[in-house]
């Protein structure tokens, strides 16, 4: 069991028989009355966000997540192919479930599956990938204004937004929590 005054951001509970996470929690104090605790939640079998207050001193059922290394091994259709690394069973999952990471895969990518009660709940891509760009607009001489950005596709199919002194083939960083670009390898 865990307490309202143990929470935390990134901790697992259960809550109203949902598992959720914690994303933040802050105390209040009024005036009159007991303190109560103001959090955000995500609910981990849709990944909506909810907002909840618990009175102080509420206990909750800790959640155990357990996390396991996989490997990205295909794309089928709407159908992503993962390994786990450690009993090399195959698992089937639907590319949606990945969110708009998927579109940084690239086979033998390694991946943090997140499973409770042996169930795979969430999937966790590398924070950094370094791909190609396979097609962007050339950049124009002399437009150097401060933000300038175009369009790239890369070659796992993603649309982002690079500087104007990215060239088609070049490899770069992406950081996959926010799509953003970060530099040229």
């Amino acid at each position: 069991m865990i307490s309202t005054s143990q929470f935390s951001s990134g901790q697992s509970l259960i809550v109203e028989g949902e598992l959720m996470v914690i994303l933040d929690s802050h105390s209040v104090k009024p005036g009159k009355g007991g303190a109560f605790i103001k959090t955000k939640l995500r609910r981990f079998r849709d990944g909506a966000i909810l907002e909840r207050t618990f009175r102080s001193g509420q206990k909750f059922q800790d959640a155990f997540i357990e996390k396991r290394k996989l490997q990205y091994l295909y794309r089928e259709g709407d159908t992503l192919h993962l390994m786990d690394m450690a009993s090399y069973d195959q698992i089937e999952i639907k590319a949606e479930q990945m969110g708009p990471a998927v579109g940084f895969l690239k086979e033998n990518a390694e991946l943090e599956g997140q499973y409770h009660n042996d169930r795979l709940i969430g999937l966790q891509p590398p924070t950094f990938v370094e791909v190609r760009v396979q097609a962007t607009e050339p950049g124009v001489r002399g437009d150097t204004a401060k933000g300038s950005t175009k369009p790239a596709t890369l070659e796992t199919g993603a649309t982002i937004m690079v500087p104007l002194f990215v060239d088609t083939g070049d490899l770069i960083r992406v950081d996959t929590r926010t799509s953003s670009y970060i530099s040229r390898v």
